[in-house]
């Protein structure tokens, strides 16, 4: 079986270190919010101007004026920061962001990300994503590792216009994990239930497949 969005999130969450400051983009990364482990400390950063993100929100508890860069509302744990939007880039910039997990179009095994634009469809502009795969040498791509049609987004080169290049070396997808070198993926976790020979057919950039690839586990 495929992981869900939620799985995802928490395998990510098991590459969170105490002290870590982390940015986590729109979509499946912002779950990963909810499965920080007990006890480590970890800020998470906005780009919009918050650090020290808490958990979403009850209704009970919702602040219109308080969201995040996906225009979601969040919540603000004791001891978080609110600044501008030039001074939170200027901290993404200057390489104070300890990881980075971001959603994707596709990958390829140059490690090149595209995930801002899809030609013929109305988008409003790279954003911040640019800024994050420049400044932050720990990135976590989160993405399916198939589109709806079946077709692979693990490439030998992306198709779409580019938001970085040479600077992913680790996916997440709802089929496996794998790092990017020496132009190729590396197999490294397979998602419960799915056979290596479903990731292989799936993946249409080089991979090297281990003699032996684990299961993910959870609890």
């Amino acid at each position: 079986m495929a992981l869900t969005r939620e799985q995802m999130a928490q395998r990510v969450a098991r590459e969170m270190k105490d002290g870590y400051y982390v940015n986590l983009g729109i979509g499946i990364p912002t779950l990963v919010a909810n499965y920080i482990p007990e006890g480590m400390e970890v800020m998470l950063q906005s780009e919009n101007g918050l650090l020290g993100m808490g958990a979403f929100p009850t209704d009970d508890k919702v602040d219109a004026d308080m969201i995040n860069a996906g225009k979601q509302t969040v919540t603000a744990r004791i001891g978080a920061s609110i600044f501008s939007s030039a001074e939170s880039f200027a901290m993404i910039r200057g390489g104070h962001i300890d990881l980075t997990v971001l959603g994707a179009f596709e990958v390829d095994v140059h490690g090149n990300i595209a995930s801002w634009m899809i030609p013929g469809k109305l988008v409003k502009g790279m954003g911040g994503a640019m800024d994050l795969v420049a400044g932050a040498e720990n990135i976590i791509v989160t993405m399916t590792h198939a589109s709806k049609d079946g077709e692979s987004k693990l490439l030998p080169y992306c198709s779409l216009p580019l938001t970085g290049a040479n600077c992913i070396k680790r996916v997440l997808t709802d089929l496996a994990y794998l790092e990017i070198e020496n132009g190729a993926f590396i197999l490294k976790e397979r998602a419960p239930g799915v056979s290596v020979e479903e990731i292989v057919s799936k993946t249409a950039g080089k991979l090297i497949v281990p003699e032996h690839v684990p299961e993910m586990q959870f609890a």
